[in-house]
């Protein structure tokens, strides 16, 4: 068999195995891609950490696999392994279908590993551990704690370590934690093993080389697809919500049913441009991915055709997720899934032709991930529809619905993504939840360990580089306090009682927590419920629901916050205690509102809002100025992201002023001179220390483990998490001076 022409010019493709060119000949490819061509050199010999980023479907598995199984090959005596990371068993298994075709033919065993796989198979790859591993870092961090005493021989010949997704870690818990497994594998075989981070989303290459090898960033090694881009098709229809509407949309029955004629609507285009093809739509709650995924079947029951609507999230049982992807990738008939962020990842549901967005998405990083789902097809273009819903004003309407917040944010997303920026991940974390867990993990695998070796292993050599020494003995101390450890008088640490229980439960090996949500109560009744990431107070006001509600009382560890009804002007359509916006997407909204030429993908209904909205951002001089009156309020506008405003909001509080975070808007009790001074002697004096500071917060118990974290700790890991308070002082010093 020769080699088609059109692989004559691949350098790459000469040095990848006979067999593996086979196989490549057999499947039609009539050339490598770029990420392909250039990931084969440097992966083939394992002496260096790669990171390879390119779009969905560019290849990214294949180009780290081809080289790395060709080594396998080539250097087989002994027989070699590669770890896999994966943050979705969904996509582990999609993984192992995908790999498993090539790698039967080469005669290299690929093991799925994680709670859904037999005892029998993961069995037969401790006795001969070759091949490719593919896992989670929770069963990886299962293999730590119940296999430690054999690790050193499982993993003897390993030759590289590979995490997917790789944007999908960093910043994160279990980022932290997979840093730490990555780290401890090295420490148990003493040797270096080389890191391939593959993703389809990463902004700062920098900060990304610095996650997958914290340290010697500098020696990874680069691949950032040459594939030009896609075209990107957008449009986003503006929906107007008449006054009478308002009222039912603000109605206990219809926080459980929503009938409006907005959403009616909505559900209405979708079905009309939708339907024939298979397409995402991402509503922002589980709550409305059920409303919008019945409201549409029931339309296709009115037409009398097969329903094509499928729901797809986190609550839903295995089956029901695993019929709703098999719809999309069977491909003999049309299937559209409402969904949450459950399908960002890679998990291959075959060619998406539209993504629907109904309200702002999430971030713009989260944005160019979805859309990474659609025109995946040679010559097809990523169709986008954003759909914004607003209300009608009146004279009470809030600022931040009369400059249209919602539309305006979505706008300026999308110009965001256009211009291939999106948000980098927050990497300023303390991460003592995971150190926690960790320190526990290590005394499990070790049967016991020193606070020496810990601090060795975990923080002089590992990922916790910032924890300070006397922080980490206070760590300990604590969890001395908890019964997590028991110290012998050699100095060995050992688990307490209570450590004992948390170690043996499965709940153990994940660092995050699953699922878990506030549920706001109000009389008794609920609410609702939804991650609660901003810091609450007792007292303080918060909107959910489309009502104004004061908190009462917060229960951190039953998730529980308890609310009345507060009196005041319609609130925001938003539900102001949700996703996090970043500083830069607050920026690009401020200049879209200062604009006058009119945005190309926006329709007549959305160019009517966004003219209102540039019409009160002149009114009120916000090009200008930060501090407007808003009668017995100020509002204070800081163009700033959420980290800044949240902390800016503490920073208000202490100075006695109660005030609303509404978004775009801080809506601070006091006149215009009163709360200027207030910002300028927050500019001028000392932070106090951050449990002082942070004193009245309640709900600062976030991750898993913090519980366990005395008040100092408590407080220095949320505020690195949550809130930017050099930030807020320079806003404030800034709009301090600003004369009126």
């Amino acid at each position: 068999m020769s080699l088609p022409p059109s692989n004559s010019d691949s350098a790459g493709f000469g040095l990848l195995d006979p067999a593996i060119q086979r196989w490549i000949w057999r499947e039609g490819w009539t050339s490598l891609r770029d990420a392909q061509e250039r990931a084969i050199p440097a992966l083939l010999n394992a002496d260096r950490d790669v990171i390879i980023a390119a779009s969905t479907a560019a290849g990214k598995t294949e180009a780290a696999f081809l080289p790395i199984l060709t080594n396998l090959l080539k250097h087989d005596d002994p027989a070699g392994s590669v770890i896999y990371v994966s943050p979705l068993k969904a996509l582990i298994n999609d993984q192992w279908g995908r790999l498993e075709t090539l790698c039967q033919e080469l005669d290299i065993p690929v093991i799925a590993w994680h709670g859904d796989i037999s005892a029998s198979r993961k069995q037969r790859f401790l006795k001969s551990p070759r091949g490719v591993l593919l896992i989670t870092p929770e069963s990886l961090e299962a293999m730590f704690v119940n296999r430690g005493t054999g690790l050193a021989g499982i993993f003897a010949n390993l030759r590289y370590l590979v995490v997917d997704e790789l944007h999908a870690f960093i910043g994160s818990e279990r980022g932290k934690q997979l840093q730490s497994l990555l780290h401890r594998v090295e420490l148990v075989v003493e040797r270096t093993v080389p890191r391939v981070g593959l993703s389809a989303t990463l902004g700062d290459m920098a900060l990304a080389s610095s996650f997958l090898r914290p340290g010697k960033e500098q020696g990874v090694e680069i691949i950032e697809s040459k594939t030009s881009g896609q075209v990107l098709k957008v449009q986003v229809r503006g929906y107007v919500e008449a006054l009478s509407q308002q009222e039912t949309a603000n109605s206990e029955e219809a926080q459980q049913d929503d009938d409006s004629g907005v959403e009616q609507a909505i559900a209405a285009h979708l079905y009309q441009v939708l339907r024939g093809s298979n397409n995402l739509v991402f509503p922002n709650s589980r709550g409305k991915v059920e409303w919008y995924a019945d409201q549409l079947r029931r339309l296709c029951e009115r037409d009398g055709v097969p329903n094509e609507f499928w729901p797809h999230h986190g609550n839903l049982s295995k089956d029901v997720r695993e019929e709703t992807e098999r719809a999309l990738k069977a491909g003999d008939r049309p299937a559209t899934a409402v969904c949450t962020t459950t399908l960002e990842l890679g998990i291959d549901i075959g060619s998406i032709r539209t993504v629907g967005q109904i309200g702002s998405p999430p971030s713009v990083a989260s944005l160019r991930q979805r859309l990474g789902r659609s025109g995946r097809r040679q010559g097809e273009s990523a169709i986008f529809r954003s759909y914004c819903k607003e209300r009608s004003l009146s004279d009470d309407s809030s600022l931040s619905d009369r400059l249209r917040q919602g539309l305006v944010q979505s706008v300026a997303m999308i110009r965001l993504l256009m211009a291939k920026w999106f948000e980098p991940p927050k990497v300023q974390g303390c991460h003592y939840s995971t150190l926690v867990q960790q320190i526990l993990s290590i005394i499990a695998q070790r049967g016991g360990a020193t606070a020496g070796e810990l601090w060795r292993s975990l923080v002089a050599t590992g990922p916790f580089s910032t924890v300070a020494q006397p922080d980490f003995l206070m760590l300990l101390r604590a969890m001395g306090e908890h019964d997590l450890v028991v110290q012998e008088s050699s100095g060995l640490l050992l688990p307490g009682e209570s450590g004992e229980r948390f170690i043996n439960h499965y709940d153990f090996y994940s660092a995050f927590i699953s699922d878990e949500e506030f549920r706001l109560i109000c009389d008794g009744k609920a609410l609702g419920s939804l991650p609660v990431f901003r810091p609450l107070t007792v007292e303080q006001r918060i909107i959910f629901a489309g009502r104004r509600w004061q908190v009462t009382d917060v229960d951190a560890n039953a998730k529980v916050v308890v609310v009345r009804p507060s009196p005041g002007g319609a609130p925001p359509v938003f539900d102001g205690i949700g996703a996090r916006v970043h500083d830069h997407v607050r920026q690009e909204m401020r200049q879209l509102l200062s604009e006058e030429t009119p945005c190309p993908f926006v329709d007549t209904t959305g160019q009517l809002l966004l003219g209102e909205a540039r019409r009160c951002f002149s009114d009120l001089g916000l090009a200008s100025r930060g501090l407007v009156d808003a009668g017995a309020e100020t509002a204070v506008f800081t163009w700033h992201g959420d980290w800044t405003n949240d902390a800016l909001a503490i920073l208000l509080e202490r100075q006695g002023l109660k005030c609303e975070r509404a978004g775009l808007v801080l809506e601070v009790d006091g006149s215009v001179g009163r709360v200027q001074e207030a910002l300028r002697l927050i500019a001028e004096a000392p932070v106090p220390p951050l449990p002082e500071l942070l004193s009245d917060v309640q709900n600062m118990i976030c991750e898993k483990w913090d519980w366990v974290l005395p008040p100092d700790l408590l407080a220095a890991s949320y505020a690195s998490t949550y809130l930017d308070v050099e930030s807020a002082r320079k806003v404030a010093a800034r709009l301090g001076q600003e004369s009126q």
